[in-house]
């Protein structure tokens, strides 16, 4: 199944442009909606004050100033002064109660995105960089909290305050109206005719962003390796071009984005002078006076003024609706590993059975080619071929990783597709090569998805009844040694200790070991063997190696090569296998 969130096609993205992405947004706010009223109230109270200023000012220029009358002229100063204090009070309240909300829906957006990413399959991360997940996490969901907590209100009131002054416009002379608001059309035209373009180069942008992180955390990672090897003009021309090429994108998502304040700035420029041009000559005609032209100028600037505003805040607009589309290709995003009805029980069942099972990571591509087989309840299996030959596969196939493209694969005489998650993992214990820790003690490391909530007597009693007390002398600081996030510090093979334990206290039906001793020395492999022997009897063993001596103890060894899986029989039969695969190879 595809995967790549860069893959999804635009014609998927367009079902959730413009004001519908907005409500998707609001929908994200529902738990603050009375806040979310409040505000909006509040921004309908101060832009109805403010649309009041201008006509108040020319009533008090007509009828106060013009006759002297300077005891009018005061009450309406008066009257002014509080309307824009009321007004500025609002706009802060206003701005209060977004911020808070905007925070909120951050919080709530971040959640939402790493609870989804924990639900998606493991080939969802083959198919996505790190880096690029990162950057939808942290750079878009704050872009999205950027315009919703300071720009949606401020938006909404300056949309808001165009519809009324236009409306005050028409109202104090209709066909000058008409003529101070056909710039906007051009406008109107304009913005609908660009936007998509703008919110494209957007998207092209924070999509660069992303390669850019996932470049650098990929390069930082194996940064030890690049040292060691000398080799960090190889980092350097990598970083060069990723870098040059988010320079490029953002070069041109900053000139889509600015596109809009000199047209907007220009034919709100026009629209004044038809005011005072046209204003000047209604006058001299005596079809106005000089407070309504005073007012209809207030207006003609309170109906262009905005635009300038609007021009920016539509291209952070265009990027908000980008990074919620990058937002929703995740949260859209389905798990293909669907939890299936139990159809029948097979009850003859080995512990694992496969049926005819073939697999192909990409279509047309098959890796595995209808195998059969049986791992039977307490038996050690020993999986041993040719590097590709599909041994790792077979293993992803049996803790449900991928799922087959035909056959079947079966669990305690169950089709595996029936397990919950929770069902399967509890059953099955997977140890790699290189076993992922993570930072902080090894007690947290050693109790993670074991126990929770135990204290340090309890966790040493643990140990002591699971006979794997005295491997903590191996670590310097006992289970209180710190671990950072790479595992720096500590050895490959303490590492590996800690997951066999960690694998250990689980008490797996199934254990499967990808190569997890191929890179420790015979001291602590024999260690490790020590810690499997303390697994229930019953435990099923599963042992991918190249080491033969790692697999000598196996009760059954299987030859897997080119997609197809043969009965090796003894371990000299395997020594056979392979040294006649590579000779022919």
């Amino acid at each position: 199944m595809n995967y790549n969130l860069n893959n999804h096609k635009q014609e998927n993205r367009k079902k959730h442009l413009g004001f519908n992405t907005v409500f998707n947004l609001v929908v994200h706010t529902v738990h603050q909606k009375k806040k979310l009223v409040i505000a909006f109230i509040t921004m309908i109270i101060t832009a109805l004050l403010n649309l009041a200023g201008p006509i108040l000012i020319g009533h008090t220029v007509d009828e106060f100033i013009s006759t002297g009358n300077y005891r009018g002229l005061i009450i309406f100063s008066l009257i002014l002064l509080v309307t824009y204090i009321i007004a500025l009070f609002g706009g802060y309240i206003q701005t209060k109660l977004m911020g808070n909300i905007g925070q909120q829906m951050l919080f709530t957006l971040r959640n939402m995105v790493v609870e989804k990413v924990q639900e998606l399959p493991y080939d969802f991360f083959n198919q996505n960089k790190a880096g690029d997940l990162i950057s939808r996490i942290n750079n878009d969901t704050d872009k999205i909290n950027q315009f919703f907590s300071h720009s949606l209100m401020q938006y909404l009131r300056v949309i808001l305050i165009i519809i009324g002054s236009g409306i005050f416009l028409l109202t104090i002379h209709f066909k000058l109206g008409l003529a101070v608001l056909a710039p906007s059309l051009i406008i109107f035209i304009f913005t609908k005719a660009v936007s998509p373009w703008v919110k494209r180069k957007n998207v092209e942008n924070m999509k660069s962003t992303g390669n850019l992180s996932a470049e650098i955390q990929e390069s930082l990672n194996n940064f030890k390796i690049i040292k060691a090897f000398n080799r960090s003009d190889y980092f350097r021309e990598r970083f060069q071009v990723i870098n040059k090429e988010n320079y490029i994108k953002s070069l041109k998502a900053g000139i889509a984005n600015n596109i809009f304040l000199p047209v907007y700035t220009f034919f709100s420029n026009i629209g004044l002078l038809i005011v005072l041009v046209a204003g000047i000559y209604f006058i001299s005609e005596r079809q106005f006076t000089v407070g309504l032209l005073i007012s209809f100028i207030a207006y003609a600037h309170s109906f262009y003024n905005p635009f300038r505003q609007l021009a920016s805040l539509w291209a952070g607009f265009q990027s908000a609706l980008a990074s919620w589309e990058r937002i929703k290709n995740i949260l859209g995003t389905e798990n293909n590993l669907k939890q299936i009805p139990v159809t029948g029980i097979d009850e003859t069942a080995a512990l694992v059975s496969f049926r005819e099972v073939s697999f192909e990571y990409k279509s047309g591509v098959e890796v595995l080619h209808q195998i059969t087989f049986d791992l039977e309840k307490g038996k050690t299996y020993a999986f041993v071929g040719p590097t590709g030959g599909g041994k790792t596969t077979i293993a992803s196939l049996i803790s449900r990783l991928y799922d087959t493209t035909k056959g079947m694969v079966l669990l305690e005489g169950k089709d595996i597709r029936s397990f919950s998650h929770e069902e399967r993992v509890k059953k099955i214990s997977f140890i790699l090569q290189d076993p992922f820790l993570f930072s902080g003690t090894i007690r947290e490391n050693i109790l993670y998805g074991n126990y929770n909530n135990v204290s340090n007597k309890q966790v040493e009693t643990i140990l002591k009844n699971a006979e794997l007390e005295s491997l903590l002398l191996r670590f310097e600081g006992g289970l209180d040694t710190k671990i950072d996030i790479l595992g720096d510090g500590i050895s490959l093979g303490q590492k590996q200790l800690i997951a066999f334990m960690r694998a250990v206290l689980r008490k797996p039906e199934l254990l499967i070991l990808d190569e997890a001793t191929a890179n420790i020395d015979t001291i602590t492999e024999s260690l490790l063997e020590e810690i499997l022997k303390k697994l229930p009897e019953s435990t099923t063993k599963v042992i991918i190696a190249h080491r033969l001596n790692t697999i000598a103890n196996a009760d059954v060894i299987y030859f897997v090569d080119n997609g197809k899986i043969t009965h090796a029989g003894s371990i000299n039969d395997a020594v056979k296998m392979l040294m006649e695969n590579k000779i022919t190879s």
